[in-house]
């Protein structure tokens, strides 16, 4: 969807400062918002996808003020609203409501590290041949949905070349909206700066996006 988070090539943000040393978390509550990401109890449709969806969906206002880890307690507390797994008085009061009947199937305590790196992999078996192969010059369609894409604005409608294919791969734009895995065939393509940005551009500088292959088109 083309909403606020979608910045990649916009003029006017000023340079991303890094920090020397900087810590993980800069805040002890934003070390906790991490854990309940990742072992909190989770509806059964949610997908990494949904989440993305979800943050994407937040108003312009917010995105641009809050922190990081603002933003995952923004959404967390929307998704869980909305799957009916917190009323939201709760998310507001931080506290149970009187009479709520405990669930039954939290998280068992563990390691941390083993539950925030034990990911799903989002490979998937194909039957159907990939459309391009390494060195076809491709076009990223200039498209705009309404719903979750990885395909993002600034490349869109410019010429790329293939650089990898990994195999076929969850498709995220169903599987963000619940509409199952349809994988397809994922690829590196490579754009360089005076593609997308035109002839001030760098003229060795490249950019390289893992795109699906209904995103592109052939050149």
């Amino acid at each position: 969807m083309d909403g606020i988070h979608d910045m990649g090539g916009m003029h006017g943000l000023g340079p991303i400062e890094v920090e020397a040393n900087e810590p993980v978390f800069h805040h002890e509550w934003e070390g906790r918002m991490f854990a309940i990401s990742e072992a909190g109890t989770k509806h059964p449709d949610w997908t990494t996808d949904y989440f993305r969806h979800s943050r994407e969906c937040m108003p312009a206002d917010l995105q641009l003020t809050m922190s990081y880890y603002e933003q995952w307690h923004y959404t967390f507390s929307i998704m869980y609203i909305e799957a009916g797994m917190l009323s939201e008085a709760e998310a507001l009061g931080g506290k149970a409501a009187p009479g709520f009947t405990p669930r039954t199937d939290a998280s068992e305590a563990g390691d941390p590290r083993e539950m925030a790196f034990a990911k799903n992999d989002s490979a998937r078996a194909l039957d159907t041949p990939p459309a391009f192969a390494v060195g076809d010059l491709v076009m990223a369609r200039n498209v705009h949905p309404t719903g979750h894409t990885r395909l993002p604005r600034y490349v869109r409608g410019r010429l790329g070349r293939i650089r990898a294919h990994h195999g076929g791969h969850v498709l995220p734009d169903s599987s963000a909206h619940g509409l199952g895995d349809d994988p397809r065939h994922l690829y590196s393509v490579e754009f360089t700066a005076r593609e997308l940005w035109g002839p001030g551009a760098a003229p060795k500088d490249k950019v390289c996006l893992d795109l699906w292959e209904n995103y592109l088109d052939p050149a």
